[in-house]
């Protein structure tokens, strides 16, 4: 309360009991019928939400303006000597509190407060509300959040392009795709030193597929980046990200959980997107949205001063390109899937339920596979980390009429049927 405040109620104070401390004298019942007047009414008492006012608070007053030598002084309005604490629990129910809750640092409110009642721990046989003991933990500063040690976070910026980039995902609007109504989402990376976006897209699902697809995008548009400083995601902690980015040299750093503070950058990109292109985006199908933000982010976004670095994105990025690793001819090739099998005697090996004849050096032994998911049927087989090409689809007819003669050469005979009359089977 200020002291503008504390005069207004003093002199509020001493209206109330003028008639009691003035030069007329009362006598006991005249007094006593002025009290209860007083008591009945109602009032507008400054900076409180009463309205009305109790015999022995008019009584004290009195009293502490006939003791303050009869000053209005004496009726300003005085500081709790309590200010801050916790009224409502003693010095000695408090010290139990302090202990319990260093017996029992992690442990919810609630069922701290449960058992100080158990072990009746609080003095006098009284009850402490689930309110005042959280008022009481967070004025000794012993909730969670303000016990643990304050995090050390300062604001960085990487020291060229494609030192650090950093790639998140954004839900966007529901759009019209095949004919139905799906909902999008915004896959984006961005140079953590010139703000400019290496590609952006509007994807039907946040999964593994499309974002290594956007990845690759992003890669041959601007070259490769150092780092790649993503979320926790199921899509960010695949083994195919993982392998994709250790294979081109590209260090992948994850966020630590529930602190998104790390990917402050790209959040404010989302920002600007929801703010000033959603905003304004009046189609319906998935092409559309992608057409138009393509074209707000190359004309609009990337040609804009950044109001952090005071330059465009694109000028920032590109005043310094002699510092930038370029994609691989075969880039491609590092976005294709692994998997892992183990040849069979027969010499097949399946992909996606599709057979395939792997070399006879490699019966019995654990191999590499990789391949596009979309190009299935070309599927590359590595053992060692050494290639031995391409398999080749098994035709299960042609199978049917090859045999060995006495020199383990292979040969075809007509229907199914070796020389011998014996069926080939393959299993």
């Amino acid at each position: 309360m200020t002291k503008d405040e504390k005069k207004e109620v003093a002199v509020f104070r001493y209206g109330i009991i003028a008639d009691f401390v003035g030069a007329t004298r009362l006598d006991r019942g005249e007094r006593e019928t002025l009290l209860q007047e007083k008591c009945a009414r109602k009032w507008s008492i400054p900076h409180s939400p009463r309205t009305h006012i109790s015999r022995s608070t008019i009584v004290r007053w009195i009293q502490t303006y006939h003791q303050g030598g009869g000053k209005l002084e004496a009726l300003t309005p005085r500081d709790r000597t309590d200010q801050g604490r916790v009224r409502a629990i003693d010095e000695e129910t408090g010290l139990a509190i302090l202990q319990l809750r260093q017996e029992l640092p992690k442990i919810p409110v609630p069922e701290l407060n449960l058992i100080l009642h158990q072990r009746q721990l609080i003095t006098g046989g009284r009850t402490v509300s689930l309110t005042t003991l959280y008022r009481f933990l967070h004025q000794h500063q012993l909730m969670k959040q303000e016990a643990a040690t304050a995090t050390d976070r300062r604001k960085f910026e990487a020291e060229l392009p494609n030192d650090l980039w950093q790639s998140d995902v954004m839900h966007g609007p529901h759009v019209i795709s095949a004919g139905k109504r799906h909902k999008s989402y915004l896959i984006a990376f961005i140079d953590d030193h010139s703000r400019l976006i290496p590609h952006a897209r509007f994807y039907l699902s946040e999964a593994l597929a499309p974002f290594m697809e956007a990845f690759q995008s992003a890669l041959g548009k601007r070259g490769l980046p150092r780092k790649l400083y993503v979320d926790n995601g199921s899509a960010f902690r695949s083994r195919g990200l993982e392998y994709t980015a250790a294979a081109l040299g590209i260090a992948l750093i994850h966020a630590k959980p529930y602190q998104p503070q790390g990917k402050g950058k790209i959040e404010r990109f989302f920002r600007t997107v929801r703010t000033q292109f959603l905003s304004g985006f009046s189609g319906e199908t998935l092409e559309q949205i992608n057409v138009a933000f393509e074209q707000w982010l190359e004309q609009t976004y990337h040609q804009r001063r950044h109001s952090s670095t005071g330059q465009t994105p694109v000028h920032r990025f590109t005043t310094r390109m002699h510092c930038l690793r370029s994609s691989p001819e075969n880039l491609t090739d590092f976005f294709r899937k692994a998997v892992r099998r183990r040849v069979n005697k027969d010499r097949s090996v399946v992909v996606d339920k599709r057979l395939f004849e792997a070399p006879v050096a490699l019966i019995g032994k654990r191999v590499e596979l990789l391949y596009h998911e979309q190009t299935p049927d070309q599927v590359e087989i590595l053992y060692s980390g050494q290639s031995y090409g391409s398999l080749q689809p098994i035709d299960l007819h042609v199978n049917s009429r090859v045999k060995r003669d006495k020199n383990g050469q292979i040969e075809l005979t007509g229907a199914g049927m070796t020389q011998s009359g014996q069926l080939w089977e393959i299993s």
